[in-house]
């Protein structure tokens, strides 16, 4: 795939298509899925009267892949750990469908991926629940590229049960709208996909050491922090479970993304950037709020995707309900993780800004959150995609100190 190592906002029709290419091929390098256990999968359904978010509506195996596989996908020139891991397990994988909520609140049918290494029976795994990056590509979505290479199963060799939401739009919830950056939507997808997979995994004999981790980069940055947000605030059992968290690159302070963004396209278009101002987009003539949209729409979403993305939090942003933003889109505010959080960002990334970080690492601790850290990314260019396998790496690391059963 093709790498985003320079800024910004096209300056002209060509470089326009440019950056939607490249945006394109972040989706490829970013997409994440993964493998189940050893399982029939058929145990797993639950009858047609599933309607209640979390409920399991039904399980299928798809395919088992061998460690010594896995091992040679490291090598891959879009393995986005590139080597850095010993797999040890094969794994198998398995789509289930549940419960869950759209963007407006109301129950649908959604999928996700479930990864369990290959281990003596009874044996038990810790879990990592693995928020996959932005993809405008259905085909991409994790149960539906359950290749060697990808994430979950490299997770899942090591010897973690991985479980990868789908997210609404994609999977079995394909040609809805996906609520893209709303915390509430996103948090519940992931959820209710864990609260499902427990259910699949009573029934199936697949045991956890009672261990959860919860991982991802890019929009699975995003997507982990609001996932852990809500099972905290919930405290429910999951709560319990939860051990650690790995944030990669997200757009966690969603009001701080949008003014970095803003501040990108002030700079390569100078008579634009003199009347830019954040806060007060909506004093702006029509014409010119409309060229922002569609300026600032371009640094996010490409115009060559299959995928509908939901665009609320930038309809939001010109209309200056900065407020509304905060409180729904952003997913830093309002609580103090009790459990570590290892953020991890590259000061030179382009495509989520690192002040999203390190806006968060400074809201949680001013909250009351002890154990809550940012590392920066050393390789490269610093960039969006060339922080990728450090910080699998990163994550790798961070979590094997503390995940037992391995």
């Amino acid at each position: 795939p093709q790498r985003n190592r320079r800024a910004a906002m096209p300056a002209s029709r060509a470089a326009q298509r440019a950056t939607a290419a490249v945006a394109a091929s972040l989706v490829l390098l970013l997409s994440a899925c993964g493998g189940g256990d050893d399982n029939d999968g058929n145990d797993g359904d639950n009858p047609p009267s599933a309607r209640h978010p979390g409920d399991l509506v039904a399980a299928q195996a798809i395919n088992q892949i061998s460690a010594a596989d896995i091992n040679a996908a490291l090598t891959a020139p879009d393995s986005k750990v590139q080597g850095q891991v010993t797999p040890l397990y094969a794994v198998n994988s398995y789509r289930l469908t549940y419960i869950t909520t759209d963007k407006d609140g109301v129950t649908t049918t959604a999928s996700g991926l479930v990864s369990v290494p290959v281990k003596p029976v009874g044996a038990r795994s810790p879990i990592i629940s693995y928020q996959h990056a932005t993809t405008f590509h259905e085909n991409q979505a994790p149960s539906n590229k359950v290749e060697a290479v990808e994430p979950p199963l490299v997770l899942a060799s090591l010897g973690y049960i991985v479980v990868a939401a789908d997210y609404v739009g994609f999977g079995a919830a394909k040609g809805q709208v996906h609520p893209y950056l709303i915390a509430a939507p996103t948090a519940n997808a992931v959820v209710n996909m864990l609260q499902a997979t427990d259910t699949w995994r009573a029934r199936s004999g697949v045991a956890d050491n009672g261990q959860l981790f919860l991982a991802g980069y890019s929009e699975g940055g995003y997507a982990t922090m609001a996932a852990h947000r809500a099972i905290q605030l919930a405290n429910g059992a999951l709560a319990t479970r939860v051990k650690a968290a790995v944030p990669g690159a997200g757009p966690y302070d969603v009001v701080e993304t949008l003014d970095a963004q803003l501040d990108r396209v002030g700079k390569l278009f100078p008579p634009l950037g003199a009347v830019l101002d954040p806060g007060r987009l909506a004093k702006l003539p029509e014409s010119v709020r409309i060229e922002v949209r569609n300026l600032l729409m371009k640094q996010m979403v490409p115009d060559d995707g299959d995928v509908a993305y939901q665009t609320l939090f930038l309809d939001r942003y010109i209309a200056d309900e900065r407020d509304t933003l905060a409180r729904e889109h952003s997913v830093h505010l309002g609580w103090a993780p009790t459990v570590p959080v290892y953020l991890f960002h590259g000061r030179l990334d382009l495509t989520v800004p690192y002040s999203a970080s390190t806006s968060a690492l400074n809201t949680l601790r001013a909250a009351g959150a002890r154990d809550v850290t940012l590392t920066d990314c050393t390789t490269g260019n610093l960039g969006h995609l060339d922080c990728v396998p450090e910080y699998f790496h990163f994550a790798v690391t961070r979590l094997g100190q503390i995940a037992t059963d391995l």
